[in-house]
């Protein structure tokens, strides 16, 4: 082996003196600068731009929020919201924005808050309903989550509209009011982006589809009608509220795209499918997750409620794409999360379950008590479920059960919290809250 002390000469003669010696002051000024930064600095994430954050999982692996709060305390501030609405936040740079309505649904609110003052930037009346259709009120008006970038909110009320606004000026760019269903009971399905465009679902007790606009200008690209054999005629029975989620498989993008009774993976530039699987079920309300290799649908209310499959088929994989199913502990409305290879998921009546994400073996479950509708986000290795009566239990991430804190809230939870930096943005009842270390410096 050449001894150290002679690479230096032989590099000299190479690349010159004066050169070399160049490269060295650059790398040990750069050495230094490193060695200089303060320890707090860490990597940062995407902004938290739609249902689920920038990864559609729930996840933040960088944010360490606080622990321990209540709507005083750790409460960077608190700023009432009015109406009725079960959308998440979402957050670009210094923009917090989020959609209401009133409880008779004739207005449609867009909200933007400054991310750090709290205070109200723009309150939109994005669409003004003559006739509101009934929604049940379990729902709102105001329950899908809308998608935001930069320069552009792109805001969804189901039948009743789908915009994109200006997030400096509130503008509209955009709008769409003729693609309609019958929900029912309320929309709540989110849109999401992918490249150019926007992909949104439609799954009614009339009819059901999936369309893809030009995010630019709002035009149809491309619209599929759902062909799921339902095995029923109840139109009760097919309508869903889930949100696709985007993954790549084997070098080519994949929409995924659950309803009830059945999930399609498509093509997103085009709405051609690649497989489907059929698991029962009806009311998909969950975001699915990608995670190894390994796709993991919640199939809303029915007896298969959890299912783990590969999406590397085509056609109908129901028969051999399966790796594992369970229907115990499995909840209709909030989301899983996978940290470190365990599934962690809260049911309506508050059982948190916590399972292995490749067998799925069950490594405990615990009752928490209360209604629990909001899906869960994990950050600093810390699980945050909110419950309808206004408990946020912290859990801690990891093979045993261990509740790290209980904090109370004078309103309940259905919306999904967002993460900004180290801080939780929450959305009760009646307010929305940044949550964050007063002298954490984020300010």
């Amino acid at each position: 082996m050449t001894h150290p002390m002679t690479f230096i000469p032989v590099m000299e003669r190479i690349v010159g003196r004066k050169l070399w010696s160049d490269l060295m002051i650059l790398v040990l000024t750069l050495t230094a600068t490193v060695a200089c930064m303060p320890s707090g600095i860490k990597a940062t994430e995407p902004d938290w731009n739609q249902f689920r954050g920038p990864y559609g999982n729930g996840r933040s692996d960088v944010a360490e929020p606080p622990v321990h709060f209540d709507h005083d305390l750790n409460a960077l501030w608190k700023t009432p919201i009015h109406g009725k609405g079960w959308s998440s936040p979402v957050v670009w740079r210094d923009q917090v924005w989020i959609t209401t309505a009133p409880e008779d649904g004739t207005k449609l609110h867009a909200v933007c808050l400054d991310l750090e003052t709290g205070e109200t930037k723009h309150d939109i009346t994005v669409f003004d309903i003559l006739s509101p259709e009934f929604c049940h009120p379990s729902n709102s008006y105001a329950s899908c989550t809308p998608f935001i970038e930069k320069g552009r909110i792109y805001t969804h009320f189901g039948t009743y509209g789908t915009a994109c606004l200006d997030t400096q000026s509130g503008d509209l760019i955009w709008q769409r009011r003729d693609l309609n269903c019958d929900h029912y009971r309320g929309p709540a399905s989110s849109p999401v982006v992918h490249g150019n465009l926007l992909l949104v679902h439609f799954d009614g007790v009339d009819i059901q589809f999936v369309v893809a606009l030009d995010k630019r200008n709002g035009k149809t690209v491309w619209k599929r009608n759902r062909d799921i054999d339902y095995g029923t005629s109840v139109g009760d029975r097919k309508k869903a509220y889930g949100t696709p989620s985007l993954i790549e498989v084997g070098g080519r993008w994949q929409m995924i795209s659950p309803a009830a009774v059945a999930t399609m993976a498509l093509d997103p530039a085009t709405g051609e499918e690649f497989w489907r699987l059929y698991h029962g079920g009806m009311n998909v309300a969950a975001r699915p997750l990608y995670e190894n290799n390994l796709l993991y649908i919640t199939a809303g209310s029915g007896n298969t409620r959890l299912v783990a499959m590969h999406p590397d088929g085509r056609g109908d994989v129901t028969q051999t794409h399966i790796e594992w199913s369970t229907g115990k502990g499995v909840p209709s409305r909030s989301s899983p999360l996978i940290v470190d290879g365990r599934l962690y998921m809260v049911n309506d009546g508050g059982v948190v379950t916590c399972l292995d994400a490749r067998n799925g073996k069950r490594l405990w479950s615990e009752r928490l008590g209360g209604e629990y509708w909001a899906s869960p986000v994990v950050a600093g290795g810390c699980l945050y479920v909110l419950s309808k009566r206004g408990l946020v239990t912290v859990i801690k991430a990891g093979p045993k059960f261990e509740v790290l804190a209980e904090n109370q809230f004078p309103a309940g939870f259905n919306a999904s919290p967002a993460i900004s930096g180290n801080s939780l943005i929450l959305r009760s009842f009646t307010h929305l809250y940044r949550i964050g270390e007063k002298n954490s410096g984020e300010f």
